[in-house]
């Protein structure tokens, strides 16, 4: 199946420009998830792929074909909403079925195509049910359905799970990530959850401002990410972040009462910096003084302290094992140096070693 080019695609709306310049290539088969904050135009650059929103300008590609300025239904991609927008008076069956129906196939294919998809959806039960009888994750499992029995060359999904209460978020991201495997597919997935995007993705986009920050595979924007927005972002809980001022030796950091040893070149001496630590890199000093904890919150075989310093900046520590701290406690930190990230204070780029 075709994957997607964009080349510099801009859309602007009168004269407020909401996506500037993109350039991005999703593979053949690729699992490509778009993610950042409200407002970031995750949806709009979506849209744009489906042609429900016109390119203003640049190309837009699907496999060899430049589909910037074709309908919707030539591009051959078939998009999952948010809603499910499914027809209550048909059963699932005749859900499934009905834009082939309406675009003359015969009906012999209409059977086939649609007992395929029930097959790999789990819905083969549902099939005489109408969608006031199921539930919020078979409705969208039926919705799933409806596209994939067109047979597009890429499928969009916007926020898809967004409706559903968190333990079917989970079940549906298992099934999503199953539907993937089993047909291999191109697709694009909008979502402002990094969790999601972690859990799915070959490739994450990550957008903010309608600009692309970073693009690369989960891991690899976890651990080295560009920029500071990049490493708030993927992870969970997010990055602490802390003032810093690089001396001789490394990077004071007033917060915690420490100066912390780093591979920094010699032209950033005496400049303001950004440390950035993950709370699964920390680990709770109990003969330090230089933290207060705040709160705990207890997960179970996992918990977390929120930790306050000395210039009143806050902290999350990941904590596991019997012995935590409690709220009150006055306690101090211990990391890998290595394990600090940099960033520079006033652009917030990352500063490598």
């Amino acid at each position: 199946m075709p994957g997607v080019c964009m080349n510099k695609v801009i859309k602007k709306y009168g004269d407020v420009q909401v996506i500037h310049g993109i350039d991005l290539e999703i593979d053949d088969g690729e699992f490509c998830v778009f993610v950042g904050p409200s407002g970031c135009g995750k949806s709009t650059l979506l849209r744009m792929v489906a042609g429900l929103e016109e390119t203003t300008a640049g190309q837009m590609h699907i496999g060899e074909r430049d589909v910037t300025k074709l309908d919707p239904s030539d591009r051959g991609v078939a998009m999952v909403f948010q809603t499910y927008a499914l027809y209550p008076h048909m059963t699932v069956k005749e859900n499934m079925g009905f834009g082939l129906k309406m675009n003359g196939h015969p009906k012999p294919e209409i059977e086939e195509k649609v007992a395929e998809a029930s097959r790999i959806l789990k819905l083969d039960e549902y099939l005489s049910r109408k969608p006031a009888a199921l539930s919020g994750g078979q409705r969208q499992r039926v919705s799933i359905g409806r596209a994939i029995v067109r047979g597009p060359d890429v499928f969009l999904f916007d926020e898809p799970l967004s409706n559903l209460d968190a333990e079917l978020r989970v079940e549906m991201r298992v099934e999503i990530a199953r539907l993937h495997k089993e047909i291999g597919a191109t697709m694009i997935y909008v979502t402002h959850d990094q969790v999601e995007a972690m859990t799915l993705a070959d490739k994450i986009v990550v957008l903010r401002l309608g600009n692309i920050e970073q693009v690369g595979a989960p891991m690899d924007l976890y651990r080295d990410p560009d920029n500071k927005f990049v490493a708030g972002f993927i992870g969970s809980p997010a990055m602490n972040f802390m003032n810093g001022k690089v001396v001789d030796g490394g990077v004071e950091i007033p917060n915690i009462g420490m100066t912390v040893p780093a591979p920094i070149a010699t032209a950033y001496k005496g400049h303001d910096v950004t440390a950035g630590l993950r709370p699964e890199h920390l680990s709770i000093d109990p003969n330090g003084d230089a933290l207060t904890v705040d709160l705990t919150e207890s997960l179970g075989g996992v918990s977390y302290a929120y930790l306050s310093g000395a210039t009143g900046e806050k902290l999350v520590v990941e904590e596991r094992g019997d012995d935590r701290v409690s709220e009150g406690d006055k306690v101090g930190l211990s990391f890998e140096p290595e394990r600090m990230y940099l960033f520079d204070s006033k652009t917030e780029q990352r500063i490598r070693g």
